[in-house]
């Protein structure tokens, strides 16, 4: 397999982009990244014309993979050709807002912007002025985008920026716990429950390794913010209308966030973000309230099309039975592949979502009630040893993914998640023979 072409653009763009690239990640494949020239389905076809089955799937806002519904390109082109951005509001707007009030319950009102750091940024600032109080309870090995309230490590009583850049004096206000620690939580809350503004949490820690939560824990975070008047935020830019189906991962969970904040699919691949919630809260922002937020392409007429009409595509199609049952058929077929030949990793995911993760456990492998990816079940033979927070990712065998194995997915003709970090993807593009194919090359490369 030859990656000429992508190597020779890379070696280009090493001298007009910082790293070579828009966005860290991307630079994360070894020895350097393999450059799409075009989707077809759930497949995409790299600058030296190589066809991979595509597990990636953008990161994650490619429901339908890279071929949209005749409904939705037709719904975008229509919207491109009357206009590219008009700095006034369209009923298009509206019409999208209405659509995603009705189907999640906890959503109200909603203002669009145009990425999930954005989302989060706004959300951060609504909950400090809704409170009127600084903290923010993060969980470790979390991501909510780069923006300097959340990208923040080490502990509550030593928390410190995870990058330059950003002061000292900001992460003071951040206090980072573990995900899937109840106690830890109830702890931060007893020592700084009056200075918390808000608790941000994704409710499945999908963009560091797939951590599912254990039975009760969203629960415990909700009743602790109650009783301390801080805000429940829920991160569901990865998993928004992906887990859970249109109502998102806090119906799977049967929890009511103060707010949630939105991307990737909810703009039908183009390039969106969201804050929704409560009324009493949402309409704080300007102008109708005193929390400044706007944007000049929030609400773009492309991006509420393809959000609308996918999403609408899916109430009207068996999209969520389709991409659910493929992401069983992957994980069940996984976990028998692990079993088998890397015992120690563990199989993770839910929904749509799946990934083998390189833990160095030395448990026996996942139990029947796991077999299906990690549930975070006590009576699992791995629940000792299975990933419980996104730090986790970090103990895992990194390199061997990032040097051996992904290479070798790659060679077999399948792109899978860029680092050990990351979820991948199913959509609806893709098949029972691209599970089949997938399947046979991990066996093949583990």
């Amino acid at each position: 397999m030859s990656n000429e072409r992508s190597r020779e653009i890379y070696d280009r763009a090493l001298s007009v982009l910082p790293g070579g690239v828009n966005s860290a990640v991307r630079a994360a494949p070894q020895p350097y990244p393999v450059f799409a020239r075009k989707g077809e389905g759930g497949h995409v076809v790299d600058a030296d014309g190589t066809r991979y089955i595509d597990w990636i799937q953008g990161l994650g806002p490619l429901l339908y993979g890279h071929d949209l519904p005749e409904p939705v390109t037709a719904a975008v082109q229509r919207r491109v050709a009357e206009g590219p951005v008009f700095g006034m509001p369209t009923e298009l707007e509206v019409e999208h807002a209405e659509f995603v009030t009705r189907h999640v319950p906890s959503v109200e009102m909603i203002r669009f912007v145009n990425s999930g750091t954005e989302a989060t940024v706004s959300a951060v600032r609504l909950a400090r002025a809704v409170t009127e109080r600084n903290k923010v309870v993060v969980m470790q090995g979390g991501y909510h985008g780069a923006q300097e309230s959340t990208l923040v490590e080490g502990d509550a009583d030593h928390p410190r920026p995870s990058t330059d850049g950003i002061p000292q004096s900001f992460a003071q206000h951040t206090l980072p716990v573990p995900f899937n620690d109840p106690e830890a939580a109830k702890d931060v809350f007893e020592r700084h429950g009056d200075d918390i503004a808000a608790v941000l949490v994704e409710p499945v820690q999908a963009n560091a390794g797939i951590a599912y939560p254990v039975d009760g824990y969203h629960r415990t975070l909700a009743e602790l913010c109650e009783d301390a008047g801080a805000l429940l935020v829920w991160d569901e830019v990865i998993t928004g209308f992906r887990v859970g189906g249109l109502g998102c991962a806090q119906s799977k969970f049967g929890i009511d966030p103060d707010l949630t904040t939105f991307g990737k699919i909810i703009g039908g691949g183009f390039p969106v973000g969201a804050i929704g919630g409560k009324t009493e809260y949402v309409e704080q922002f300007t102008p109708s309230g005193d929390v400044f937020q706007a944007g000049t392409f929030s609400g773009h007429p492309a991006t509420m099309a393809a959000g609308l009409e996918g999403l609408k595509y899916a109430a009207e199609h068996d999209v969520y039975e389709h991409v659910n049952a493929l992401g069983r058929q992957l994980r069940e077929g996984l976990s028998e592949i692990v079993a088998e030949r890397a015992p120690e990793y563990t199989v993770v995911g839910t929904d749509s979502i799946f990934k083998v993760a390189f833990t160095r456990a030395e448990s026996p492998p996942a139990d029947a009630c796991c077999a299906s990816g990690c549930r975070q079940d006590p009576e699992c033979a791995r629940f000792g040893d299975c990933p419980k927070r996104g730090t986790d990712a970090g103990h895992m065998a990194t390199d061997r993914y990032a040097r051996l194995f992904r290479p070798a997915m790659q060679e077999e003709g399948v792109l899978v998640s860029q680092n050990q970090f990351e979820a991948n993807f199913v959509s609806y593009a893709h098949t029972e023979e691209d599970v089949e194919r997938t399947l046979e090359a991990y066996r093949a490369c583990l």
